[in-house]
């Protein structure tokens, strides 16, 4: 077994247990990997090591090991901030774009989806440190973004997602994830057309237990898979 399957076998383990501790099943948490960074064999070993989706930041990047077949055999998201002129090419490759914080963003989706005749499905991005720096949507401003969304054709909103301020695991991370679900409970329980808020992605590698006990059924994890990133 490969270094990267043994970790992604310990990190199911953690999930599985933090999971039951909330009062939940093994398979109510998408496990992401969060692929950053790691060339296109790393990918196909976390692939084939179990992982649930594949999560990728950057376009660029997601189009060079797309096209070496890193993906195949689990489903493919988009976890980064998005520009609208870089739309054209997830659309039709990606299964979940989990970065959407704009009407005018999810608009642009939007077009790309009709034009090839799908529906493609998004997480609304919400700036839950409310950090200047940092993309999503206000939560105060969440409800609005959602009802405009709702009567846009072409795409389907599945939920939230959020990075609280702190990366790896800080105390106080866990009252942003308390935040959040609070929030996504309260998403739910709108009624709107092309939204099933069913999916609340938060916890990374240094917090994602904490955020499974807080609600999270989606969770994003880079590092602890393949080790620490090396920035250039």
């Amino acid at each position: 077994m490969s270094v990267i399957a043994e970790n992604i076998a310990a990190l199911r383990e953690r999930i599985e247990r933090a999971a039951a501790a909330a009062g939940r099943g093994a398979g109510e948490v998408t496990f992401v990997a969060a692929t950053k960074m790691n060339d296109a064999d790393k990918v196909k070993a976390a692939v084939a090591g179990g992982i649930d989706a594949c999560g990728e930041n950057r376009v660029q990047e997601l189009i060079e090991k797309y096209e070496q077949g890193a993906y195949v055999g689990a489903p493919l998201h988009f976890i980064g901030s998005l520009q609208k002129n870089k739309v054209k090419y997830l659309v039709g490759k990606v299964d979940l774009i989990q970065s959407v914080d704009s009407r005018e963003l999810a608009l642009t989706i939007a077009k790309k989806a009709q034009q090839l005749q799908t529906v493609q499905d998004v997480l609304i991005e919400v700036n839950i440190g409310r950090e200047e720096a940092k993309s999503g949507v206000m939560p105060e401003n969440t409800d609005e973004l959602l009802a405009e969304l709702s009567a846009i054709e072409g795409i389907r909103v599945r939920g939230l997602m959020a990075i609280p301020p702190n990366i790896e695991f800080d105390p106080k991370n866990v009252a942003y994830f308390e935040k959040m679900h609070n929030l996504y409970v309260d998403m739910r329980s709108k009624k709107y057309n092309n939204v099933i808020i069913e999916i609340l992605s938060m916890g990374m590698s240094g917090d994602f237990e904490e955020a499974i006990a807080c609600g999270s059924n989606m969770v994003r994890i880079g590092s602890a898979i393949f080790g620490p990133r090396i920035y250039l």
